[in-house]
Formats: structure tokens, sequence, C-alpha cells
């Protein structure tokens, strides 16, 4: 059951999910020491980049890392832990951890389409499908039911089912330059030397 006052316009703004407990073997098969969360990126880890932008968005963020007492069994079970960490969330948005050059202002965006759409919210860049996504209140127990790998696609395929998926125009290469190889890290490196000139 879908409440309507839950998928409306509200008026507090979501949370932001950033998910830290995959294993990142793309990221050592490549040849890395480390894992790619704990990659160094200009003087910090990957991570305290994400977890930067989110805290310059002014969105409170929720880490969800592998502990003594959890273990993360793949992206859709990582999602399930953070909406069961912030069950009284307005929304969620969906961010991976290795997305460090993501712009705030592209999490604040997110935020207010969901707001004040509701639904699913997916930003899209130059034609590609990127992060974060946004869920809605009334998404919170089908994403709690969440498991393996294949993250939250069946969310936003109902969704889409049900006419309440909304496409978000972003112009953020952040929003897809993931740092799932050394490659992909060093790609993200000099394009943000570029930024910065």
């Amino acid at each position: 059951m879908h409440s309507k006052s839950h998928d409306s316009v509200v008026s507090l703004p979501p949370v932001v999910l950033v998910l830290a407990a995959g294993q990142g073997q793309r990221f050592r098969a490549s040849g890395a020491q480390t894992g790619k969360l704990e990659a160094q990126l200009h003087g910090r880890s990957v991570l305290a980049h994400t977890l930067a932008a989110v805290a310059a968005s002014g969105l409170t963020a929720v880490l969800v890392e592998n502990g003594p007492l959890w273990q993360s069994q793949g992206m859709g079970h990582s999602i399930a832990r953070g909406v069961a960490l912030s069950p009284e969330a307005s929304g969620w948005l969906v961010l991976p951890g290795d997305l460090p050059a993501i712009a705030p202002a592209s999490l604040r965006a997110v935020a207010q389409t969901l707001q004040a759409r509701g639904g699913v919210v997916r930003p899209q860049i130059d034609g590609q499908w990127g992060h974060p996504v946004g869920f809605s209140a009334a998404w919170g127990a089908q994403l709690q039911q969440l498991s393996g790998d294949s993250g939250a696609q069946t969310v936003v395929q109902a969704a889409r089912a049900q006419g309440r998926l909304h496409a978000l125009e972003l112009d953020d290469w952040g929003a897809l330059a993931d740092t799932d190889t050394l490659d992909a890290l060093s790609a993200v490196a000099d394009r943000w030397a570029q930024r910065c000139i």
C-alpha cells in the first residue's frame, strides 16, 4: 500500500545513503594495494571526498559500512540496511561512496526534485543515468526488501511502470565518475585538476 501523503510534497529533505560496504574487487584486481574508498585523491580518501560533498550540500549522510555485526551481501543489501537505519526519513538519495567528484549542487537538485515530485528521481547526465537516485518514503518497504548486487533496479522499474519515475537533467560529470579501477581513479584525478585550474 502506498500512502498518498507519503508521496506528495514533503518539507523535510531526504537523507543520503552513502554506500561504503562494497568489496572493491575490481579496484584491487586493477593493481591497487588498497580498497577503492581508502584510495588517495588530492590529499584525502575517495570516501572522505564523497562525504564532504554531502556535508557541503547541507543534507544528512547515513554511512553504510561493514562492521562486526553486519556485512554487506551486495548493493541491494546495503541499500536495505541504510533505509533500516533511517526509517523516519522523508526519502533517500542512494549514493555510492566511490563518487568523490560529485557536486553538492547535484545532491541538492535531486533532493529538491524528490521533495517536490515524490516517486523516484533519477539523474541523467549527457544521456547516461547517474547518481544519486532519489526515492520517496513511499518506497521504503520495497527498499528494505532488497538483496543481492542489483541495487534498486526493481524499485526503479516499478516506479517507471507506475509513471512515478522522474528523470532529472544534471550537468555534472562527477555524478558519473566512479573509481572502480586505478585507471578510473587517475581519470577523475586528472579531470579534477583541470576543474581547479
